[in-house]
């Protein structure tokens, strides 16, 4: 298969040759041969990484009664965001629900050689989060809890060891050993819906912690002004933070001052989409809770201001990220990939555009003026998942 197009930091046209799910070769373009997809219009970039989904076009891992045949169907239906790979994310419920879940997934990872493909690991968010207001977002104030090691290792083996990120808050005292532990079982602990003082964002650095879970959201409608868990977590070099850049979730400024402070090499987007993005507006479900998607394509609690997560698509994050901050495309695209892909410790075969490297591409027009991003392929190990059709 031959990919034609330019790369992102590039204005020379190449081909990017595909066989056996792998990338052979990138070279200028033979002319005597014809592109199987793309033309010197189009931007080649790795394939997208999404390390927080919780579900899309009606699709739900909230949900334990979920078919496992309509959650085969992530990876085809997630493709015309450009997304390659991604972490099914279940968010705090009780330990029969968060059970449920995670045998569906799993389930459908044994049913559907591309979604086990396509998965990189679940991540669970909660329940060992924040009880307060403000902090624990949308989750159910009835199931959060502090962190318990054996209920997670419980879970871990229904996942049959495949989670990969657990987000907690490092307010709680079982914190620190917590998370001293599932480093040693190599996974990623990220700090999130959290509470915290600076002093135990600290602690949970020290213990191991890697990652601010969509940093600036999942907090105090009010903090102090210095220090605060905001400052703090921006602060430690050696926390990633993941964004949602919806133009709700965060302002354009705040965007823009994070990603300044964070540096584009640590910062990686993310969606935190549910099962109604892609859908008109109305009620929908995040689990145990209702929501409401609006005309303006925000996701709330019902009758309240409230964010209970996003139906952001993640090439609609990528173009949001070079209009409201100072990344450029190859910056944006960076996060959208590379930084998950090295997290997740993925990126000596995904994430980038190598020779050898596995060949989940994108193909997308990028409209610099108007800040738009239009996928044309999708490509997963080597085949092609989606094309444009209009």
């Amino acid at each position: 298969m031959i990919l034609r197009g330019r790369l992102s930091d590039s204005k020379d046209v190449v081909d990017v040759v595909v066989d056996n799910g792998r990338i052979i070769d990138i070279a200028p373009p033979d002319v005597s041969k014809a592109a199987d997809a793309g033309d010197a219009s189009c931007l080649i970039a790795p394939g997208f990484i999404d390390i927080q989904l919780n579900g899309f076009e009606g699709i739900d891992f909230n949900d334990p009664s979920s078919s496992i045949s309509k959650l085969a169907e992530m990876p085809a239906a997630i493709a015309r965001t450009g997304v390659t790979t991604f972490c099914p994310t279940v968010i705090t419920a009780s330990t029969e629900n968060i059970s449920g879940c995670m045998t569906n997934i799993i389930s459908a990872c044994k049913q559907s050689s591309g979604f086990s493909a396509a998965m990189a690991g679940i991540h669970l968010e909660g329940p060992f989060i924040s009880p307060e207001d403000g902090p624990r977002g949308a989750h159910p104030r009835e199931h959060v809890r502090r962190p318990d090691w054996q209920e997670f290792r419980r879970w871990q083996e229904t996942a049959e060891g495949r989670i990969r990120i657990i987000t907690l808050s490092p307010e709680w005292p079982e914190a620190v050993d917590f998370i001293e532990r599932a480093v040693a079982e190599n996974v990623i602990v990220a700090i999130g819906h959290t509470g915290a003082s600076p002093a135990m964002i600290g602690d949970a650095v020290m213990a191991g912690a890697r990652l601010s879970t969509h940093l600036g959201n999942g907090s105090h409608a009010k903090i102090d002004r210095h220090p605060n868990y905001i400052w703090e977590q921006l602060a430690q070099d050696h926390l990633w933070a993941s964004f949602i850049v919806d133009g709700h979730h965060l302002p354009p400024s705040v965007v823009k001052s994070f990603l300044r402070c964070k540096g584009f090499d640590k910062s990686i987007l993310v969606t935190d989409a549910i099962a109604a993005a892609g859908n008109p507006p109305g009620r929908y479900r995040l689990g145990d809770v209702e929501v409401e998607l609006t005309q303006d394509r925000k996701v709330c609690l019902p009758g309240t201001p409230y964010l209970a997560g996003s139906v952001l698509e993640m090439h609609q994050a990528v173009a949001n990220t070079v209009h409201f901050s100072d990344a450029s495309i190859t910056d944006a695209l960076k996060m959208a990939a590379e930084n998950p892909a090295e997290l997740l410790g993925i990126d000596h075969y995904s994430g980038n555009l190598e020779k050898g490297r596995k060949a989940d591409l994108v193909i997308l027009e990028w409209d610099e003026e108007n800040f738009r991003i239009e996928i044309k392929v999708t490509i997963a190990e080597g085949r092609m998942i989606y094309k444009q059709t209009n």
